[in-house]
């Protein structure tokens, strides 16, 4: 999924993800070492735009481990949101990795996959040195329910040839509780999709009432996202559409439903210690490499007056013929940009 903002702001990914403000809009804390990061809405464009609810990045924290982006949306009728339409985009430095609930989407990458995403699936695609992908709400849709998140790949791995993987997890089920890990091991199960830097993943459904105790790893931060139901995370209750995030050093977690059933899902990994700049689809290092990312995606879409798909040696590939114009690049902000730690 692109990131559909017109003024997509800096957004300053450093160790351990906090701003240099301690709270601000969008954080509250809560007991246990858990903050409550609250969603913001954006619109993915068009006259009948299908929302998204953001709750990475933020000014108050970027990073969840190496998770750097999450949007969740729906449940949505497409007859009247007209669901998701997403036309090819860039990304560079990162995974996206699509999680479904209700729906299909129809996905074509610049690396010659094709694929529909369904629920219980996940989708991994790694953007490496440089990666275009659409993204349709298939034509079959008729309620689209689900979430987008990003993880940042580190310094020695975010130069790889781009690639697709797909895994549908089996459920592991407990006393009143169902998980589907799609990324690393939680709850003795392990995923087995390859990841560039150590991160977990697993959709949580809960029975009324019902109290899951969760082992992770104690240098792990992770983040549990409300999707339905009421919950709470270390007793601390979680808002709707909230994600609540809970810092190294635990070395268990306590998801605990209430009256109703709940599906949540649960993110985490070790704290990315890198410094890294994102601005728009892209990550780097630099202001000059988000410069040279933007340049040459505009250069190859043939924004800027260039022959497009015939420049030699594409850093963002080819697309296959028919398909509906690339989504330009916005303007670099008058500001440099800058990792800060």
């Amino acid at each position: 999924m692109s990131n559909p903002e017109r003024d997509p702001q800096e957004q300053v990914l450093a160790e351990r993800g906090y701003s240099r403000d301690g709270l601000s809009p969008g954080i509250r804390a809560g007991s246990d070492g858990v903050t409550l990061l609250e969603p913001r809405e954006v619109p993915l464009g068009g006259p009948r735009a299908m929302t998204v609810r953001r709750t990475l990045p933020q000014r108050a924290r970027s990073l969840v481990g190496a998770w750097c982006f999450l949007d969740f949306y729906g449940p949505d009728p497409v007859s009247a949101t007209g669901g998701m339409r997403v036309a090819r985009h860039p990304h560079t430095g990162l995974a996206t990795v699509s999680w479904l609930f209700e729906g299909r989407i129809d996905h074509i990458d610049s690396a010659g996959h094709w694929a529909t995403v369904r629920p219980g699936d996940a989708v991994f695609m790694n953007a490496g040195r440089g990666i275009t992908h659409s993204e349709h709400s298939s034509a079959d849709t008729t309620v689209l329910h689900g979430a987008q998140l990003w993880y940042a790949f580190p310094e020695d791995q975010r130069f790889g040839e781009p690639s697709l993987d797909v895994h549908r997890p089996e459920a592991v089920h407990g006393d009143g509780w169902q998980a589907r890990v799609f990324a690393g091991t939680l709850l003795g199960v392990t995923s087995p999709l390859r990841t560039r830097a150590p991160i977990s993943g697993a959709e949580l459904r809960l029975d009324p009432g019902t109290r899951l105790e969760l082992e992770v790893p104690e240098g792990h931060e992770h983040a549990l996202l409300r999707v339905e139901g009421d919950v709470s995370l270390n007793a601390n209750p979680v808002p709707s559409d909230h994600l609540a995030v809970v810092e190294t050093g635990h070395r268990t977690l306590t998801v605990e439903a209430g009256p109703e059933p709940v599906l949540a899902l649960l993110i985490g990994g070790e704290p990315f210690g890198e410094q890294i700049v994102m601005w728009w689809n892209f990550i780097g290092r630099s202001h000059e490499e988000i410069e040279a990312f933007r340049a040459t995606y505009q250069a190859e879409m043939g924004f800027d007056g260039s022959p497009g798909d015939d420049v030699a040696d594409l850093q963002f590939g080819t697309f296959p013929p028919h398909q509906p114009a690339p989504i330009p690049a916005p303007a670099l902000p008058t500001t440099r940009l800058r990792p800060r730690g």
